[in-house]
Parts: structure tokens; C-alpha cells; sequence
């Protein structure tokens, strides 16, 4: 079977293609079509279904090329899960919503449709519950969002924070003071916040207390008013701590709570304040909760096949707990 698409735009088309054909040569070899370029015509060949679904994977990516969006690799493989998962209906809504601009004028976009229901959720609730595994741009995506509250005057100041939980490490071998051992944990924080305001500003916003990175344990016996806040690695918190957390709230306020629920660094016995919260606040009004995948994932595309790898080993140990080899 063959099927011809016409281009308006070679720029449209050499996006489409990408660097070196790479994107093209993908969609190939995913779903084992040939894709012939003649000026500004593809012809698409192979079995009726591969060439139906490489049209669709094509077309939707068009329609991205269009809005100015760049196609990459990344955005390449997830149309074309989308459309073998037959979710390739809503992919035209992604592309020119720009959340911040980066302070190397670099546009953030959300770049899955999952990430794209999780801006919105952020948008219109109060509290936003973000749970997925890395690489779904969980912390980024919300950082953004604070930095884009603060520069429109929505809020006065951001609040930054993470339970300080030792994942094989010990605190007191590291050195220096309290400050200087807590650090590490905040460092992913301080980068997002580095990437969005360049050093300047994010040092003049620190020494102002406009902006605020802090260990949960910080947080205790405050009130926050005009301030966006985030959790980051809410998993790690007991739910004492989660409790103590969702109570700062202010007034005008907004708090978004990120965290894997996979990866959580817990002593044994010790229940996570994220998966106990996901079931107390799951039908409270003005409070979301959105679930990314490894669909989500906009890291190397390795990182989709290690979660995926990692749920499907979880799965088996689950459905055969006694089998030697699981363990």
C-alpha cells in the first residue's frame, strides 16, 4: 500500500525530518514503512496498517512543525506510541503553550499530553498532587510555573522544600554544618531555579527571601501567605510531616506536591505521606491529583525502558512472590 502527503513548506518538512533524517528514519523503523521524500511530497509504502499509522504519526507531527514547535527524537517516539495506543486525538492540542522562558531564552513547553492535563491542574487548583516516575518533569514543570506566578505578580515569594530522608547515606558523614548537609538534597531545587532566573536574580531573590529552598522541617509552625510552594520528593515524607506540610497553607496561596511513589527511601514500617494522602485528599474540591507515566517520561529514551523495565520485574515478584528468581 502507498500513500503521497503533500507539504506547503519545505522548512515544515525539513523539521519533519530532523537531523540527518533521524526522525524520519524512526518512524521507518518503528513502523516498518519506507517514507520516500520528492520535493514536497512523501510517499509512505508497506503493509496497510503500518502505512495508516505512519500517515497519522506524520500528519500529527505537521501540525506540531506548524505551531514552530521543533520535532525531535523524544517527540517522535511518543506520537508514535500514542497512535499504537490509539490516543492520537488530543495530540493536535499540544505545542505554543509556552509556561516560562528559561534565562537562555529557551521556551518550556509541556511536551506530553500528560504533562499538559498536570500544567492545567496547576493552573486550576489550589493544591496539585504531581506523582510519576523521573524523568516526567514533575519538579521542573512546577518550578517553571512558580517563576511564572512570581513574574506576573500572582504571588510574593516561592517556597522550595524536601524531606532531608538518607537514601544510603548518612547525614553526619557529610561535612560541614547543618546547612552544608542538607544542601545536597536541595540541589536539584536550587538548579531548576538557577535554569529559569540565571544567577544573578536567583542570588538577589535569595538574599531578599523572595525565594526560599528549606528542608521540610523548616516548615513547621508557619503560615504562607501570597507564596507558591512546592514539595519535592513527598514520598519520602511520614505522614505526620505531610499533614504538618498541607496546614502551611495561606492565603493566596498555592502549593503543587511532586513525588514517585517507586522510589520511596523510608525506614521500614514507616507509611509514605504521599500515598496516604493520594487516598485522604483523592475527592476534596480545589485539590488534584495527577498521575504521569513512563509515557511521560522527556529524558533520554533509555529512561522510558528502565521504568517500564522496573514495573514489569514489580509486577512479576507481586504475581510470584515465592519464586527464587524474582527476588
Amino acid at each position: 500500500m502507498e500513500e503521497i502527503l503533500k507539504f506547503e513548506s519545505l522548512d515544515v518538512l525539513s523539521n519533519l525530518f530532523g537531523h540527518l533524517d533521524e526522525n524520519i528514519r524512526r518512524i521507518e523503523s518503528e513502523l516498518q514503512v519506507s517514507v520516500t521524500n520528492r520535493g514536497e511530497e512523501l510517499k509512505i509504502s508497506g503493509e496497510a496498517e503500518n502505512v495508516a499509522d505512519a500517515k497519522k504519526v506524520i500528519e500529527l507531527l505537521t501540525v506540531l512543525a506548524r505551531k514552530g514547535e521543533l520535532i525531535d527524537a523524544q517527540s517522535v517516539a511518543y506520537f508514535i506510541l500514542s497512535v499504537r495506543e490509539g490516543r492520537e486525538e488530543s495530540l493536535s492540542e499540544l505545542g505554543g503553550d509556552c509556561i516560562c522562558i528559561t534565562s537562555r531564552g529557551k521556551p518550556v513547553k509541556p511536551k506530553t499530553l500528560g504533562q499538559k492535563e498536570y500544567i492545567s491542574a496547576i493552573k486550576s487548583n489550589t493544591i496539585t498532587l504531581g506523582i510519576g516516575p523521573a524523568g516526567t518533569g514533575k519538579t521542573y514543570l512546577a518550578v517553571a510555573m512558580a517563576v511564572t506566578a512570581l513574574r506576573n505578580k500572582q504571588v510574593d515569594r516561592i517556597v522550595l522544600t524536601r524531606p532531608a530522608v538518607e537514601a544510603g547515606e548518612k547525614l553526619g558523614f557529610l561535612p560541614g554544618d547543618l546547612q552544608d548537609k542538607v544542601d545536597p538534597y536541595l540541589r536539584p531545587l536550587h538548579d531548576a531555579l538557577f535554569d529559569f532566573l540565571g544567577v544573578d536574580t536567583y542570588r538577589n531573590y535569595l538574599e531578599k527571601n523572595i525565594i526560599e529552598v528549606a528542608p521540610l522541617a523548616y516548615m513547621r509552625g508557619r503560615t504562607l501567605d501570597d507564596s507558591f510552594i512546592i514539595l519535592d520528593e513527598a514520598q519520602n515524607t511520614t505522614c505526620e510531616q505531610m499533614k504538618m506540610f498541607l496546614t502551611r497553607l495561606g492565603f493566596r496561596s498555592k502549593i503543587v506536591i511532586t513525588g514517585d511513589i517507586t522510589q520511596i527511601d523510608l525506614p521500614d514500617g514507616k507509611q509514605s505521606g504521599l500515598k496516604q494522602a493520594m487516598k485522604v485528599l483523592e475527592n476534596i474540591e480545589d485539590i488534584s491529583i495527577q498521575k504521569l507515566s513512563a509515557k511521560d517520561v522527556v529524558r533520554h529514551a533509555l529512561v522510558q525502558k528502565i521504568i517500564r523495565a522496573y514495573d514489569n520485574f514489580s509486577e512479576q515478584r507481586q504475581s510470584n512472590p515465592d519464586n527464587p528468581r524474582k527476588k
